[in-house]
């Protein structure tokens, strides 16, 4: 079981041979979160989740800690876990503390940006735009969560880095309850400026642009919309087709 649960994450985690069965089932729900595959209030079935990926339940508990810790899961005394599912208000509030994070965090990265990390960040911008093309929604809005995740990780502040998964996981939950439309959340175009602006070391127009593109992400919300499959056989259907 546990050699299965490592085959089928390797794409989210391909460098890292030490990852613990939590790891690889947190990595799961993290990105059908993130690709808005698991929408908010769905129920988390620790039977299902252990049945899905071949794990004991307490292993299940502790992937959905991690989450609750996030704050993209929310742990009911004897009801179990369900996907968040946040208030019209408290989105407004989680919307502005991922402003705040935001600009600081181009700020910073503007300074210590490495040619590395720029150079996996554009590759990422292109896996993006692929993604879209294809009309590939999902692997494009989870692709855009992670380019904002490298930002942070460019910041060289760890603290930043933590708050920034958690902010763009809520923000993910935000956009699948309340976008008017389900086309990704951030411009492709607009990555590549903010690396552009980056790279130059340019602080005050890494903050312009990251506003520019924040405001254009908020433009979207219509506060009312939400969809998809609460379901977790079928969100977790490629995990158990690499079962059989």
């Amino acid at each position: 079981m546990t050699g299965l649960l490592k085959a089928t994450h390797k794409k989210t985690k391909p460098t890292n041979s030490k990852l613990t069965q939590d790891d690889i089932v947190y990595g799961h729900i993290f990105d059908a979160i993130l690709e808005q595959r698991l929408p908010p209030g769905t129920k988390l079935s620790e039977e299902a989740l252990g049945e899905i990926f071949g794990v004991s339940r307490t292993i299940i508990r502790r992937a959905l800690l991690r989450l609750s810790v996030e704050q993209v899961v929310s742990t009911r005394p004897n009801r179990g876990s369900i996907v968040a599912s946040p208030t019209v208000e408290e989105a407004m509030q989680i919307l502005k503390a991922r402003e705040v994070m935001e600009l600081a965090i181009v700020e910073l990265a503007a300074e210590n940006a490495t040619p590395e990390q720029i150079a996996k960040c554009r590759a990422m911008v292109a896996e993006e735009n692929e993604a879209v093309v294809k009309s590939d929604t999902g692997r494009s809005i989870r692709l855009s969560g992670e380019f904002h995740i490298e930002l942070a990780a460019m910041a060289n502040n760890m603290p930043l880095m933590s708050f920034q998964r958690s902010l763009v996981s809520q923000c993910s939950l935000i956009i699948a309850l309340y976008e008017s439309s389900k086309k990704t959340n951030c411009a492709c175009d607009e990555h590549t400026q903010l690396l552009d602006v980056i790279e130059a070391g340019d602080k005050q127009a890494a903050i312009a642009l990251m506003k520019t593109h924040l405001d254009h992400i908020n433009s979207k919300l219509n506060l009312h919309d939400d969809s998809g499959s609460q379901d977790l056989h079928a969100v977790f259907s490629n995990v158990l087709k690499k079962k059989a």
